[in-house]
């Protein structure tokens, strides 16, 4: 494959992962699974096999450590680094990523956008779904991957198939997407046979810019100017000037549900086997399982655990943690903050990260 290029939206702070994740060092610059890679690296090392170029969207905060991680975006003819001037949700950052691959690659070229953040279990796997997606996209499909459940989870949004799309084996009809529901409508959900929705899209240019010119003028206009300006000497006065006006609206609002209403998504369902998580609590950290089955621990050196079912993670300089006949406890030790919660209570973090800022404990944040 050699027309796929790939898109790597990299922003947000990952407050459910505080104190590891910070607004200095987000969840996609952090190993969380012992490889030895960050999320981020991992993500492109996942993609760059059937990648005909990688472009990745960050903000200005984070634009030194991702080179630090990735020198090569900034060597690479095939490996581009775009900074946002401000945060306005995935729908501009990728617009515009694909808006300049549309100048570098033409208008039928093919876009995949694949989150920086998320944990894979089989690579192999997804690469195959994707090979399939992008079948579909040069059919003129808006195309996502659709995770099977392994539960009623509240925490994702949920995609519902429907009928196969002829000669295209393996993708249906993407009838409806639903927001994160309460648990007995997601049981629903599960039950009917839907997905979950993971944020990735695979489409051509000529197709997204299409639905963009129509559903929202004014942000492909915009989007269409910077692209047009951006190797030129214009281009950082007109990026900052009109990148304010952009309308700040997720891909999924933006594109995928009006367009799916009128049956122009596809979605293909994943391979079982992916193991796909968001790692969006440290509950997902805990459960993560490595090569040999076993739960994932990242530990402090002299960390003691006695009779406990208790996860310790610690990132930079931190203290001996000891557990002694805890259950269902994880501390999280960096050289500033200790977080004790349970796997039950972990998507609650976030809430401890706001009070820290009505605080005005930003030094922690």
């Amino acid at each position: 494959m050699n027309d796929l290029h790939v898109i790597i939206p990299a922003g947000g702070s990952g407050t459910r992962l505080w104190p590891l994740s910070r607004r200095s060092r987000p969840k996609f610059l952090l190993d969380l699974t012992g490889s030895g890679r960050s999320m981020l690296q991992d993500t492109v090392d996942r993609m760059a096999p059937i990648a005909a170029s990688i472009t990745i969207v960050t903000g200005a905060a984070h634009c030194e450590a991702v080179l630090e991680q990735l020198p090569e975006f900034g060597t690479r003819e095939d490996r581009q680094l775009i900074i946002e001037p401000s945060p306005r949700d995935s729908m501009p950052a990728i617009g515009l990523a694909a808006y300049l691959i549309r100048g570098r690659y033409g208008e039928d070229a093919i876009v995949g956008s694949f989150a920086a953040d998320h944990h894979i279990g089989r690579p192999d796997l997804l690469r195959q779904s994707v090979v399939t997606a992008v079948a579909a996209a040069r059919r003129g499909f808006i195309t996502t991957i659709g995770i099977t459940p392994t539960g009623p989870a509240t925490a994702y949004g949920y995609i519902r198939p429907g009928r196969g799309i002829e000669g295209l084996e393996g993708v249906e009809f993407a009838d409806r997407f639903v927001e994160k529901p309460g648990e007995e409508r997601a049981r629903t959900l599960v039950a009917d046979g839907c997905l979950w929705n993971a944020g990735m899209f695979v489409m051509s240019v000529r197709t997204l810019a299409g639905h963009l010119m129509r559903l929202h003028p004014d942000l492909d206009a915009a989007l269409s100017r910077v692209a047009r300006a951006w190797d030129t000497p214009d281009g950082p006065q007109v990026r900052d000037d009109l990148w304010a006006t952009c309308q700040k609206i997720a891909i999924d609002h933006a594109i995928a549900e009006p367009v799916a209403d009128e049956g122009g998504v596809a979605v293909v369902p994943a391979d079982i086997r992916l193991a796909w998580s968001d790692i969006g609590d440290f509950a997902a950290v805990n459960d993560l399982k490595g090569d040999e089955g076993a739960a994932v621990r990242i530990a402090a050196p002299g960390t003691t655990v006695i009779r406990s079912d208790g996860s310790v993670m610690t990132g930079g300089p931190a203290p001996t943690v000891v557990l002694v006949g805890v259950e269902d406890v994880i501390v999280v030790s960096t050289g500033d903050a200790v977080l004790v919660t349970r796997a039950s209570s972990s998507q609650q973090v976030k809430a401890a990260v706001d009070a820290l800022h009505r605080d005005g404990r930003d030094d922690l944040l």
